[in-house]
């Protein structure tokens, strides 16, 4: 691991940093009495407009002042001065600063992180700007016309009955096939448990609404994979943000304290090469995790998306096979190996699959059809395990490419710790960075890299990005790491 600076976002003249010289205006305004006990303060949007920064340094200036006491959060309402405000001392004010990482939220909190997320994805959708910010691998490194194939083969052996019979918990062939893949990871999954959902995102959410409702609280981790932050945010539920170490993954004893502190009703973790940072748990946290939450009776939502794309010789288990209780419900889809586009995920809900099965019929109903047959097709005659072979050494060999481009083009102290899967690198920047403006700049020069504050229910993780590896190299890719070294050398 390469070393890094400390966490900040960057310096005024008098090097302080933006969003705490905004708290510190406001924290005078709020001690002078100009704004009482009780005042409903400015709106983030008003904010950003009346001093020329971005919504990052708004959102981390009115943390600070809640971490002084100074304000108080009101769901779905706004940011008020607190009682009590006018006994904060300046001194304090002066010494106090936020973490580079949040420690788990005092109490949970309601997320509002949708406009934020909006707000950066638009930029992928672009085709003239490098993906380094994309969540998806290159659709080159698909059997894309051998996939046509068996879906165009599907189709015409339809039976017209199949628009009933398939309907959720969805085309049993698939089912088989996806048990099966179950079975080569050791794990007895019962194909009735199976729930084909519209991509591993409605599967997510589905199982989220299964065994939450509004108000209540959910253990998220951070960082955080931004869907789940809206999936949250748009479902009225609270979340405990649950420390993920780049290196070792989920802080257990932070969890452990939040189950004994918190109403906790579920968790929505990734096991396996965690988006953004790559960690993955190991055997003994994996078991530790499913005893852990057995012993609060609290479901585990898993999301495995990216279980298939390991780089050593055996696929890491998932939590699931663990899970003795059918509390954990596991979570895919081939979108990420196999896919891009035809939507199909699934879900292994346990003990919750009735309930789930009901949910998919009162929302989507069913899953495309001719998809769900195209799809059994391939498993059963396609050569899946043979391109997943194909599409693992590709990633592999990407990594390295863009672990060596960074090395040549980005300063020393980026650090990111090497994954062992997925296509995704999470790189620390030097403290002063803004991740946010980073990112717009880069988009005046076509480059589309991921900010870390919205991977954050607290948008937190200002001078982090996510970098995608996903792409065939290409002299694009090297130059936009080389354009975007230029841009990070330039703040420094």
């Amino acid at each position: 691991m390469r070393r890094a600076q400390p966490c900040a976002v960057f310096q005024t003249p008098h090097a302080m940093k933006r969003y705490q010289a905004l708290a510190d205006t406001m924290a005078a305004e709020i001690r002078a009495g100009r704004l009482p006990v009780g005042t409903r303060l400015p709106s983030v949007r008003h904010l950003t407009t009346q001093y020329g920064v971005g919504q990052s340094t708004v959102f981390r200036a009115y943390y600070l002042l809640e971490e002084w006491g100074l304000i108080r959060a009101r769901e779905r309402s706004g940011y008020y001065v607190a009682p009590g405000a006018m006994l904060a001392t300046l001194a304090t004010l002066a010494t106090q600063t936020p973490a580079a990482a949040p420690a788990p939220l005092a109490d949970p909190a309601p997320i509002d992180v949708s406009s934020l997320v909006f707000s950066v994805l638009d930029a992928v959708k672009r085709p003239d700007v490098a993906p380094l910010g994309s969540a998806f691998p290159s659709p080159k490194l698909f059997p894309l016309q051998r996939l046509a194939k068996s879906l165009a083969h599907a189709t015409r052996m339809l039976d017209p009955w199949s628009t009933v019979v398939d309907m959720p918990p969805g085309n049993e062939a698939l089912r088989r096939q996806i048990a099966l893949r179950y079975i080569g990871m050791g794990i007895a999954q019962p194909a009735e448990e199976l729930i084909v959902t519209n991509g591993a995102m409605e599967a997510l959410t589905l199982s989220l609404m299964a065994v939450t409702k509004p108000g209540d609280v959910v253990a998220i981790e951070s960082p955080c994979f931004y869907a789940a932050l809206q999936a949250v945010e748009h479902l009225g539920l609270r979340a405990i943000e649950i420390p993920v170490d780049p290196r070792d993954g989920l802080d257990l004893d932070v969890l452990a304290e939040a189950l004994d502190k918190h109403p906790v009703r579920a968790c929505w973790f990734m096991t396996n090469f965690q988006n953004p940072t790559g960690a993955t748990l190991s055997i003994e946290k994996k078991r530790a995790l499913v005893a852990l939450l057995a012993k609060h009776e609290v479901p585990l939502i898993e999301d495995d998306v990216y279980g298939e794309l390991h780089f050593a010789q055996d696929r890491p288990p998932p939590a699931k096979a663990f899970d003795t209780k059918g509390l954990v419900m596991h979570c895919a889809s081939l979108s990420k190996t196999l896919a891009p586009g035809y939507r199909l995920g699934w879900v292994a809900a346990g003990r919750f699959a009735d309930d789930v099965r009901r949910l998919k019929l009162m929302t989507t109903i069913s899953t495309s059809i001719p998809i769900q047959a195209g799809i059994a097709d391939f498993l059963q005659h396609g050569g899946f395990d043979k391109h997943l072979r194909k599409l693992r050494g590709a990633l592999l060999t990407q990594r390295d490419a863009m672990e060596a481009a960074i090395a040549r083009w980005l300063p020393e102290d980026v650090s990111f710790v090497r994954p062992d899967g997925g296509y995704f690198l999470w790189l620390k920047l030097a403290g002063h960075i803004d991740a946010m403006q980073l990112h717009r700049e880069a988009l005046g020069h076509g480059i589309n890299v991921t900010p870390g504050p919205i991977f954050s229910a607290r948008h937190a993780y200002g001078n982090y990005v996510r970098v995608n590896f996903g792409h065939p190299w290409s002299g694009q890719i090297e130059d936009a790491v080389r354009v975007l070294g230029e841009l990070v050398r330039g703040r420094g």
